[in-house]
């Protein structure tokens, strides 16, 4: 049996993520909600979703004691990230006024400009929120079975801007083309949200049980 651990630091969307791992996981796969540094490293799959603000969320993670962690775990274990998730890996955000994030990723969260426009010449509003295309930029097991160009659900009003451009993993559109996934070795993470993003989000999650990149 496989052991899935989802990093609990009090973000709020804990639940949704953890039940639809549970929706899409087999009888062989245990999924458990953690705080606890020992349970998480002992873990085959690391999960790590947030939401919210930058600044809480890596204050929350320092409290648990839980930076350092996530570091090992993408050393050492299959591990996708998501929407925060995605944005904590990252050197610096904008966000709360400068926020510095784990590092893992070199690049920048930047926040969406105001008065960004759509082809049509539409004001677009910040956040980004509801459905948008997800363009992916290579193959990759995590995609398997889910159309380039499908869409996925967001919420956000920063994006993350990666200095290697191989880190890219998927575009998206709003107003400019921003990464809406990184991957690299064995983590995936994406801005979006898989676990409210229907079919195609659950096929993702599935993916990632599956994936086995060692």
């Amino acid at each position: 049996m496989q052991t899935l651990a989802v990093i609990d630091y009090g973000s709020s969307n804990l639940r949704s993520v953890s039940k639809a791992l549970e929706y899409v996981a087999d009888a062989d796969t245990r999924i458990l909600v953690s705080d606890k540094a020992k349970e998480i490293l002992a873990a085959d799959k690391i999960v790590f979703p947030g939401q919210g603000a930058m600044g809480q969320c890596m204050q929350a993670l320092a409290e648990k004691d839980l930076q350092g962690l996530i570091a090992e775990s993408i050393a050492e274990k299959p591990f996708l990230g998501i929407c925060l998730g995605l944005q904590s890996l990252m050197d610096f955000s904008e966000e709360n006024g400068g926020t510095d994030g784990l590092g893992i990723v070199s690049g920048k969260v930047r926040r969406f400009q105001h008065k960004l426009m759509d082809e049509a010449g539409n004001t677009l509003k910040v956040p980004h929120m509801g459905w948008n295309r997800v363009h992916q930029q290579h193959a990759h097991p995590l995609w398997s079975g889910i159309e380039n160009g499908e869409r996925f659900y967001f919420v956000h009003s920063y994006y993350v801007e990666p200095v290697r451009r191989e880190d890219c993993a998927a575009l998206s559109d709003y107003g400019l083309d921003f990464t809406s996934a990184i991957a690299r070795d064995n983590f995936f993470a994406t801005q979006f949200h898989p676990e409210k993003s229907q079919q195609a989000g659950l096929r993702l999650l599935s993916n990632f049980l599956d994936w086995r990149p060692f």
